[in-house]
């Protein structure tokens, strides 16, 4: 897999070679839990802010936290430059913020085992089992370290950490979809190049691998769930922890019984939306989300989470049969993008994230949706 950061860091020193310096801002590493975590923008918190929104920085496979630092400074730079005459204004009730950023499970200063982060085609055949627990290891170390970080950072109890957010690129967008769901205390998430559909994306992925278990069947495909390569006990805790699955599993047998979805997926009986409120509820109410994807992604497609998406565009839009859950979604494709993160997408994230923070935003009643290609 190619450095998904490549193109940016490749702007970014045409950037500087035309005199447009980049801004830095400062770090500094706790050892937290065992982790290793790097807390950037400490310094540059203003003086009379009480109040701290931390942004968690989950970095892509086969990568370390270091990657992470560009983003730590596009995103800190603009609150900070943004908001430096307004902070002290009432209207804003998060004052400072920060961004942090760790090693991955099984990446950096936490690496056991090399093939475990690698894919079926580089000669991992637990690929699938590997994938889905580090990176669902990852999202529970975020909310490890949402319990601890601020006895480290703040030991005076001065300060408060009041709201959290993610961002994942890659393997930390799968990771960052998890935060989202599962974690009540992040309540906005950015995922980048990920996607929300685990068994969609492997199952391509095993047909596109030629697995055996994919192809040695009268229909290909049809015993690759349950197989050595995708076990039914994966597909259980798939079931929990995963969006796509964890809501279309209520549905009927006609959205679950093929690996691969359909372009569309039918909208929910009367009796299926009773039992998807309360875990649309429970996961998602209040909760604002930027998907930003590659047009031209062969690694994530976009079109294998896009069968989903749909499904949940038209279940939380303002006519959607759970507008009243409040959810913001932003879809948002790059076309000429690859699995990359660009500078457009990093624009984008920096806006959706200096929205999110200007609290000022009323009290909306419904929710909202917004798809558009860059």
């Amino acid at each position: 897999m190619t450095d998904p950061f490549k193109s940016l860091d490749a702007a970014q020193r045409s950037s500087s070679t035309s005199g447009n310096e980049t801004s830095s801002v400062s770090r500094r590493t706790f050892a937290i839990a065992g982790i290793l975590t790097t807390v950037f923008g400490l310094e540059e918190i203003p003086s009379e802010a009480s109040e701290i929104a931390c942004l968690w920085l989950l970095h892509p496979r086969l990568a370390t936290q270091e990657r992470m630092t560009g983003i730590a400074t596009a995103v800190i730079t603009d609150w900070n430059s943004t908001f430096q005459g307004a902070r002290s204004d009432s209207k804003h009730g998060v004052k400072g913020l920060i961004a942090v950023a760790f090693d991955q499970r099984n990446h950096g200063t936490r690496l056991v085992d090399p093939l475990a982060n690698e894919a079926w085609k580089q000669g991992n055949p637990r690929h699938a089992q590997d994938m889905f627990s580090i990176f669902q290891g990852t999202a529970r170390d975020v909310s490890l370290l949402i319990d601890y970080i601020p006895s480290f950072i703040f030991p005076k109890s001065d300060r408060e950490i009041s709201k959290n957010l993610v961002l994942g690129v890659s393997l930390g967008g799968h990771a960052a979809w998890s935060c989202i769901l599962h974690e009540p205390r992040v309540s906005a998430g950015v995922v980048i190049i990920g996607c929300p559909d685990y068994v969609n994306l492997m199952a391509d992925r095993a047909r596109l691998s030629k697995l055996p278990s994919w192809m040695n069947s009268k229909a290909p495909g049809s015993q690759f769930l349950g197989s050595e390569d995708f076990p039914s006990s994966l597909l259980d805790a798939v079931r929990k922890y995963d969006p796509a699955s964890l809501f279309l599993s209520r549905m009927g047998p006609i959205v679950n019984t093929s690996p691969l979805r359909s372009e569309s997926l039918p909208r929910p009986t009367e009796g299926e939306k009773d039992t998807l409120r309360p875990i649309l509820k429970s996961c998602l109410a209040g909760k604002k989300i930027l998907n930003l994807s590659g047009g031209l992604d062969k690694l994530v497609p976009y079109h294998r989470g896009s069968t989903f998406l749909t499904w949940l565009k038209q279940a939380i839009s303002p006519d959607g049969w759970f507008a009243d859950g409040v959810v913001t979604l932003e879809d948002i494709i790059d076309e000429s993008a690859e699995h990359e993160v660009t500078p457009k997408m990093v624009d984008e994230a920096v806006r959706f994230i200096r929205e999110t923070l200007e609290t000022n935003n009323g009290n909306p009643k419904t929710g909202f949706v917004r798809e558009a290609k860059i």
